[in-house]
């Protein structure tokens, strides 16, 4: 019976790479992956109903959940016994930020030859990492760390040049898409993308925006045929 390959981490060296020259690999393999997927739902009040109507606002980012186990007892549990923080602090500095991006690295989750939900590239769960929380569950007689187990929480990362294909504008109408900025305002976008800030009705209308006062950094937009290029 083949091993299953041992579960890795592969950092990406920009957000469009499919492998990377760094990679860590987790010396015990999870046992179990958890995956989380939720949506963003408005509720929208009508005087008289006894529900309010709920409007779709957005999908948020897949989650996954895992724990990794790693142990340094190879060498004995006295004082020639190496510290297991050499292997797991690798790990845990996946949560911080890098000094060139100013942000923590982009990774390629993979585990064997498994294909994860979604039929992501080469098998992986493209991610940063959210959250590490680390336990240690054994020691040596000097208080060495030895055996530990880091609970990790991954985060779907996707560019913004993936989110735009996969869109999926089909149509030959010229339709585009803008991101919306910091303290943006559906009236600032129209008159960016048409010149005529009267436009934004037709941007919210294609969109359904609830709200045009309370638009979220980030989100993509659909901006209808007409805007300049």
């Amino acid at each position: 019976m083949t091993s299953l390959a041992k579960a890795k981490f592969v950092r990406l060296p920009t957000p469009d790479a499919s492998s990377g020259a760094q990679s860590l690999s987790v010396q015990f393999n999870p046992s179990e992956l958890n995956f989380t997927k939720t949506a963003q739902v408005a509720e929208i009040g009508i005087p008289g109903l006894d529900t309010p109507l709920l409007q779709y606002v957005r999908g948020q980012a897949e989650t996954l959940t895992l724990e990794l186990f790693f142990d340094s007892t190879e060498d004995g549990t006295g004082s020639s016994a190496k510290p297991v923080t050499e292997k797991t602090d690798k790990f845990y500095a996946l949560i911080k930020a890098e000094r060139a991006t100013h942000a923590p690295p982009v990774l390629l989750f993979l585990w064997g030859g498994t294909s994860f939900p979604g039929k992501r590239r080469d098998h992986g769960f493209r991610c940063v990492v959210t959250s590490v929380r680390q336990q240690f569950t054994l020691f040596a007689p000097d208080g060495k760390p030895l055996r530990a187990k880091l609970t990790v929480e991954l985060k779907e990362y996707k560019p913004l040049t993936l989110h735009l294909a996969e869109l999926g504008f089909m149509s030959a109408d010229h339709t585009k898409a803008a991101v919306v900025r910091e303290n943006d305002t559906i009236t600032a976008i129209a008159y960016r993308e048409y010149t005529d800030d009267r436009r934004w009705r037709d941007i919210a209308a294609v969109n359904r925006v609830v709200d045009p006062l309370a638009l979220e950094p980030g989100r993509i937009l659909r901006i209808p045929r007409g805007a300049g290029r």
